[in-house]
């Protein structure tokens, strides 16, 4: 019986270790969806990772995924394997450079992408089958339709307010 307790006690602290050491690697798992006060901007506030990197949990079609804020890409990245899962079909090839050097990865168009309270349809990315790891790289694609502000290790997002940008327009 002392044994089976011991056991059970060292479960318990691997497991609250673990989810600790995620905390750390991502400190917005589900970023909180705020509106501004007169509701009309959506806004998302995350933090930065041990590593100093932004990473929060969206949405890319529906599905969760690990976005990583990558403002040096010019598209969203999806590694393969994630793309796969999430039934992405492979467009034209393209051949992009990283800096790993050039590669060929595959155009496509995202119905929607999701971080927090910010939402955008029809959002190029591509699908890299280079890339390995679950961690999609959240590019200029979308980055680009928001007005950021980094502050004391948080990063403030807010929809930009252009009357040509409509979040749920295609553009």
């Amino acid at each position: 019986m002392v044994s089976l307790a011991w056991i059970s006690l060292l479960v318990m602290v691997s497991i609250g270790f673990e989810r600790y050491l995620q905390k750390q690697e991502n400190p917005n798992d589900r970023p909180a969806e705020v509106l501004t006060a007169d509701g009309s901007t959506a806004v998302v506030k995350l933090l930065q990772n041990r590593q100093g990197h932004y990473i929060a949990e969206g949405k890319l079609n529906g599905h969760w995924a690990s976005l990583i804020l990558d403002t040096g890409a010019t598209n969203i990245s999806i590694p393969g394997d994630v793309a796969d899962r999430m039934g992405l079909k492979e467009g034209i090839p393209e051949r992009t450079r990283t800096a790993n050097g050039d590669i060929i990865v595959f155009k496509t168009v995202l119905d929607s992408v999701k971080l927090g309270a910010i939402e955008l349809v029809n959002v190029p990315a591509h699908v890299n089958p280079h890339m390995k790891g679950e961690g999609v790289l959240l590019g200029m694609s979308f980055l680009k339709h928001l007005d950021m502000n980094q502050k004391d290790g948080a990063l403030t997002l807010r929809l930009k307010q252009i009357k040509s940008i409509d979040s749920r327009s295609r553009y």
